[in-house]
Formats: C-alpha cells, structure tokens, sequence
C-alpha cells in the first residue's frame, strides 16, 4: 500500500478481528501511516503474530492481544495489557464480527444473541475501556466497521442486519457525546469485499450485480478508515465502500 498522508506517529491503535481480511489491510495501514498497532485476534493468535511481525519488520512497535471482545471482563484486561505495552490506546477501530448465514426459518435465538454480542456489544465493550484515556488526553479517533447489510437486505440475514444497524447508531451517540472532547466516532461500511466473509455472496446474483464488476479489495476499506482517522471535522457519518452497492 503506498504511504499515507496522514501521519500517526506517536499515536497507539488498537485494532479488533485484525488476523485477517479487512481487519489486516486496517492494522497494516495504520502501521504505514505511523502508528504502533496492537493486533486483537480471538483465536487466531499465529495468524495475528504474522500481522504483527510484518508491523515491526516495518519498524512499528506490535503487540498481539488475544481476547472474547464479547465479554467485558475479557475486554477490560486487553485494553490494560495495551496499556501497559503500547500506551493507551488513542485509535479504536471495532472491526471483529461474525457473519453466519442464515434464512429466517433457520435462525434461532442463540445465533442472533451472539451475533450481537459479537458485532455490536463488543463495540461498546471496547469503546467503554478505552474512552477514559482519551478523554484525559483530549483526543481520540474511533472508527466502527458496519456494513452495506445495515441499509440493505444482505445475504447474511436478519441478525447481521440487526447488528450492523445497531453499530451505526451506537457510531453516531458516541460521536455526539463525545465531540467536545476531541474524540470522532464514526462508521465505515464496506459493501462486498474480497474476504472469507464474501464467500457466501459469490453464489448469488448479487455478485454478478455489483456496479463496478468487481469485489472490493480490503486496503480499500483500510484507505477510508485512514482518511476518517486523518479528519478531526468528520464525526457521527456512515461511510460507504460498496462498488456502487448503495448510492448516497
């Protein structure tokens, strides 16, 4: 990815679901823009050091932090580890999800719990633990990945759909609480984007319906999260990367 315009040295970024697809494309962009980057995995821990070796190969400072960012005792003590290693952390960015298909005669409540346990409560969680910090600093920038599927049907389902609506309105009662005191909330929701996660899609008719023709690439996703980490006038937005998917 070619270097950045928005310079984050001396800034800590805590990047959740960062072993893989856009999750990585964001910690690794972040890394180039300047940024020392603790890399969340749940499990996926050899995953996340490889993330993390390519941060410091780059000659950024990386942690990795294996945590359920679905409970908050577990979320409490990743953010303190970060802390303790790094710095508090002064970017946030809530990426971890879960995407299980599923049709409405096949959905049951234990499945729609825990996609919103792990698609939006782990977005506060992590808000939560990292918002004193920043307020004592008097800047923070936190960014929430949410998803085409939050203003349109998708081919996840309605539990997906429920969450990622949830996490675009938790963005935007952060962002207006929260800009007095020098601290941006906002969404980036990318549409069809080259990952595992789009596996499912590439059986539909949606795939061969994409404006632009094509999947997206993750480091596309990442160039937009840099540009709203990069704008201290831009908070409480929901920004699209669809290829076209969703227009305005």
């Amino acid at each position: 990815m070619p270097q950045s315009s928005v310079d984050l040295s001396g800034r800590v970024a805590l990047v959740t679901g960062a072993s893989r697809g856009i999750g990585r494309a964001i910690a690794e962009a972040l890394a180039d823009a300047g940024a020392d980057v603790a890399v969340h995995c749940h499990q996926r821990v050899e995953r996340a050091e490889a993330v993390a070796e390519k941060i410091r190969a780059a000659g950024r400072r990386a942690i990795v932090v294996a945590a359920d960012v679905s409970l908050g005792q577990s979320v409490i003590e990743m953010a303190d580890r970060v802390g303790r290693e790094l710095g508090p952390a002064d970017i946030l960015v809530n990426n971890a999800g879960i995407a299980t298909v599923r049709g409405l005669d096949d959905l049951d409540e234990a499945e729609f719990d825990r996609t919103i346990a792990v698609n939006l409560k782990s977005a506060f969680l992590c808000t939560q633990a990292v918002l004193p910090a920043m307020r004592a600093r008097g800047w923070g920038r936190i960014v929430n990945i949410s998803s085409a599927a939050a203003r349109a049907a998708g081919v996840v389902g309605v539990h997906y759909n429920a969450a990622k609506a949830g996490l675009e309105g938790l963005s935007r009662g952060y962002a207006a609480r929260l800009a007095g005191a020098g601290i941006t909330v906002n969404a980036v929701a990318p549409g069809p984007i080259d990952t595992d996660m789009a596996e499912p899609l590439r059986q539909t008719e949606a795939f061969r319906r994409i404006p632009v023709g094509r999947l997206g690439a993750p480091e596309e996703v990442a160039q937009v999260v840099l540009m709203v980490i990069g704008n201290a006038f831009l908070t409480g937005q929901t920004i699209g990367v669809n290829g076209g998917v969703l227009l305005g």
